[in-house]
């Protein structure tokens, strides 16, 4: 019943998606060949001029001629400029022969990547095919096309295969699938390093946005219900309501049924729960988290169940954060408590929207239990973030100085997000910016256009651009970065759960916070810090309210908004 209300749903909703679009994104550069001596590869250049997308019978001047030895390929290294997903098609021209050719395709992320070989076992790089084949063969006609891959992708490497006569490559071209939803929420202030960093966390998310809200677009096209939390904010912030994230919760859900624990984990079935209360605040459909109901009721009293007299938490499953603290427990037992208590605020939260006085009744009882229950962090980042996040810290200050301490070192591309936000619940507004500067804005100085799996702030300064060869004498932070499950080139580049300063900035920098459900009220309350102005739209069910926010003569921000009709607005600069 809740599957078919919900595409109902989808129907109507505002922002409903538009689709999948597919675009040709044609190769800017070539980075490397095999041969360049006009041997083994000639007219080349021809893969980089424009294509009407027709082969055509005029061989002579219309194709790059690829001619391989048995010992070796001729190969080439096309960059498309960014970050996709999606695939190739290939053209091709009119040799003297009919018979298919075959060429072998790599794709990467990175040059490193597209370089990699993943025949090659206890290959210490880590290449894989896992999720979304990147490395493999394919046939081609003659004076035709073929399509292949659908992965996460910046470069693409064309080996020829064969040795018995040249292959005649008209044009290699990515094809690119995105939703089609325009991005209703826009950021500009007075720092260019942080307007990238914005549309670099929108662009993640977007690329992420396809079947359902996936975490990463060449390896791990799952629905990791924690990970999609920082996505779900970065949405609201960007294109508004959009079902695809409907779809992807009550896939958790569906997917799960009680006792059990979403994606295996505890943390992530309580996250499930905040982005519930989180999505209503922002879209406030209410039938829609009506359909919920049920489960959200078995879910608060599954956890309600584990926490004892005392307010500890006792949840079993797996007990996870980050992959940074998975080896801590202490640390994790310090996070789950703060987790437990934020997923029984967002309970209390719900069950208000849903007058349900039962549900409201368990989450009130528990919440006041768990209170009495403060938490250390650990001398950790994510331990502090949570706690301050949380209400439970037992010294607001201490954690604060932990999250600041060591500035970018011991940040996470996912619990980064917390901190970015704990900061801003203590009034550490300028901290926090430097923060996104230098951290999110690493990954863009190491050639990124989208947002990665995971960054170790120490290794920047040793490492080489990901969209070239990298030098002997610097780290490969793709090929030898990484620890846990994403280990050298398995990890993600394209990462959603990266995106939190672009849903950070709009909330703090702009200001924007909604005050009632489906922003039918809305605070302004910007926060310059060093900026001298910021502008930017944010999306709401009743239409887009618009931003401009600059430092007065006094050094206090003075803003200007214009909201539709049925959004109330308290602008806290007035």
């Amino acid at each position: 019943m809740r599957k078919i209300l919900t595409a109902l749903l989808a129907c109507v909703a505002v922002g409903a998606n538009a689709g999948i679009k597919e675009s040709v994104v044609a190769p800017v550069r070539i980075v490397w060949m095999s041969d360049t001596t006009g041997t083994a590869i000639k007219g080349s250049g021809i893969l980089l001029k424009d294509f009407s997308g027709q082969v055509s019978v005029n061989n002579s001047s219309s194709s790059a001629v690829l001619t391989s030895t048995p010992d070796k390929s001729a190969s080439i290294l096309l960059d498309f400029g960014k970050e996709i997903y999606g695939g190739l098609k290939l053209y091709t021209g009119m040799p003297a022969g009919k018979q298919a050719k075959h060429v072998r395709v790599v794709l990467g992320e990175s040059v490193s990547e597209a370089m990699s070989d993943v025949r090659q076992p206890n290959n210490a790089m880590n290449p894989t095919n896992e999720h979304s084949l990147r490395d493999f063969t394919l046939s081609l006609p003659w004076l035709g096309s073929a399509e292949c891959g659908k992965s996460g992708f910046r470069f693409a490497r064309i080996d020829y295969l064969d040795c018995d006569e040249p292959l005649h490559l008209r044009f290699v071209e990515a094809r690119s699938f995105m939703i089609d939803d325009p991005e209703r929420g826009s950021f500009e202030c007075s720092d260019p390093r942080l307007n990238e960093i914005w549309k670099t966390g929108a662009y993640t998310v977007k690329l992420n946005m396809q079947d359902y809200v996936w975490d990463g677009i060449k390896r791990d096209r799952l629905v990791w219900l924690g990970d999609m939390h920082p996505e779900v904010m970065t949405i609201s912030s960007v294109w508004g309501e959009m079902p695809v994230v409907h779809k992807s919760l009550d896939y958790g859900a569906d997917d799960t049924p009680l006792p059990g624990w979403i994606n295996g984990m505890c943390s992530y079935s309580i996250w499930w729960l905040i982005i519930h209360r989180d999505l209503y605040m922002y879209n406030g459909n209410l039938e829609y988290l009506r359909t919920q109901q049920p489960y959200i009721r078995g879910l608060v009293k599954q956890i309600d169940s584990l926490v004892d007299k005392d307010g500890k938490e006792h949840l079993d499953g797996v007990r996870f954060l980050d992959w940074a603290t998975s080896e801590r427990k202490d640390i994790i037992d310090s996070g789950m408590q703060s987790m437990t208590c934020m997923g029984m605020e967002a309970a209390r939260d719900i069950a208000k929207f849903l007058d349900d006085s039962e549900l409201l009744d368990v989450a009130e009882k528990c919440l006041k239990r768990m209170k009495k229950h403060n938490v250390g962090s650990c001398g950790n980042k994510q331990a502090a973030a949570l706690a301050v996040l949380s209400g439970l810290s037992s010294d607001p200050d201490k954690d604060i100085s932990i999250i600041a301490d060591g500035g970018s070192d011991g940040y996470s591309t996912f619990y980064g997000y917390y901190m970015l936000e704990a900061l801003a619940a203590c009034g550490k507004y300028e901290e926090a910016m430097r923060r996104i500067s230098d951290y999110w804005g690493a990954m863009l100085d190491l050639g990124a256009t989208t947002f990665w799996e995971d960054l170790t702030y120490s290794d920047v300064a040793k490492a080489g651009r990901i969209d070239n060869f990298v030098p002997e004498d610097q780290f490969d932070i793709h090929a030898d970065g990484g620890a846990y499950c994403y280990k050298g080139l398995r990890m993600s580049l394209c990462h959603g759960w990266a995106s939190g300063p672009t849903a950070w900035l709009s909330r703090h920098v702009l200001g924007v916070r909604p005050i009632k459900p489906g922003c039918s009220e809305i605070e302004i309350n910007p926060h310059l810090g060093d900026l001298q102005w910021a502008k930017g739209v944010f999306p709401t069910p009743k239409g887009d309210v618009r931003i401009e926010v600059v430092r007065g003569n006094d050094g206090k921000p003075v803003c200007k908004v214009q909201a539709p009709k049925g959004v109330k607005v308290h602008n806290r600069t007035i």
